[in-house]
């Protein structure tokens, strides 16, 4: 571990840990009120199963803009299962899937939730509301050929889609 200062009085700390679990951390981090070393700033951590997190932590949670790698995640059309949460992920980011798929959009406690984009490996997308991994209120879906379906989406369902004319 090695310490770095910043300004006066303000401690930054660089470490290096290995949890009994397997995962690693680098990065920055200070001393809890109890006096436990926690992450805090900018760093980077590794699960043992091959997620990786490289960005903002604040208190030993995820915080800020993400960017996931190697998630396994399983995606339907219409519905989102998150079966493992590596934290609670808020804020604005991109999650990167293993089958090239991947979400730009609004994430809160480790959810799609708020505005954001889904792209699949066929290159469609669907662009819209997500309510806690659920496709939820006005969207638009463009197919894999470019047709542009806009309406309601309720989960799984999408009842009533208008297909758009570019006239």
């Amino acid at each position: 571990m090695s310490i770095k200062m910043a300004g006066v009085g303000v401690q930054h700390l660089t470490i290096s840990y290995i949890f009994p679990n397997g995962d690693k951390y680098e990065g920055q981090g200070r001393k809890s009120a109890s006096g436990a070393m926690v992450r805090r700033g900018t760093g980077k951590h590794i699960s043992a199963s091959g997620i990786i997190y490289n960005g903002e932590w604040n208190e030993d949670k995820v915080w800020g803009f993400l960017c996931l790698i190697n998630l396994i995640y399983e995606f339907s059309l219409w519905l989102v299962t998150l079966h493992s949460r590596p934290s609670q992920m808020n804020g604005t980011g991109t999650l990167l899937l293993p089958s090239g798929a991947h979400y730009e959009g609004q994430f809160k406690d480790g959810m799609f939730q708020g505005t954001g984009k889904y792209t699949f490996t066929d290159g469609s997308y669907y662009i819209g509301h997500f309510n806690q991994n659920r496709l939820e209120g006005e969207g638009s879906f463009t197919d894999s050929s470019g047709l542009v379906w806009m309406g309601q989406f309720h989960g799984k369902a999408a009842l009533g889609l208008r297909l758009k004319h570019d006239i």
